[in-house]
């Protein structure tokens, strides 16, 4: 039954501490897309790929007592803060998870900014198209975060290296 719930605590035991609901939404998409054993259906929504059932997941964890979230004021917004409690580590202790370890994952990814991590995540999400028109896609759908053709590169680079770090 906790057995994603036990994929996800691996996630918050390896990074130690994630700030940010939205770069944790990422992290676990991208991991998804690099064919890691996570299976949260995503739409797509404002920020780029969405998970609800990965926000019902981490509240959940959360009442469960074995993810400690800390909620800080940040100008006009909140920044949560996710990191594993001592119940969460027991609890981790005790699951079998069949999954290779992905620590250097995680820690790569988690050391990158959140709208980084919202460019790779949307570029990921049209990836069945021609790179021009995954650029047009990105360019349009995601306008508002003006996004260069230099950044742009960086994020197709960057999965290509996390590809190989995956494989």
């Amino acid at each position: 039954m906790l057995k994603e719930h036990a994929k996800l605590m691996k996630v918050f035991s390896d990074s130690g501490e994630i700030v940010g609901r939205k770069k944790l939404q990422k992290i676990i998409y991208i991991a998804k897309k690099l064919e890691l054993p996570f299976y949260e259906k995503y739409d797509f929504h404002f920020y780029g790929p969405y998970s609800e059932e990965l926000t019902l997941q981490v509240e959940e964890l959360c009442n469960l007592g074995f993810l400690h979230e800390v909620k800080e004021k940040k100008g006009g917004y909140y920044q949560y803060r996710y990191s594993p409690t001592e119940a969460g580590t027991q609890f981790l202790s005790q699951c079998e998870l069949d999954m290779r370890d992905i620590k250097a994952y995680i820690d790569d990814v988690n050391g990158q900014s959140s709208r980084f991590l919202e460019l790779v995540s949307t570029i990921l999400y049209f990836e069945g198209l021609e790179q021009e028109e995954i650029r047009e896609k990105v360019f349009t759908v995601k306008s508002k975060q003006r996004y260069t053709d230099e950044e742009f590169d960086e994020a197709v680079a960057y999965i290509k290296k996390l590809r190989d770090l995956c494989s």
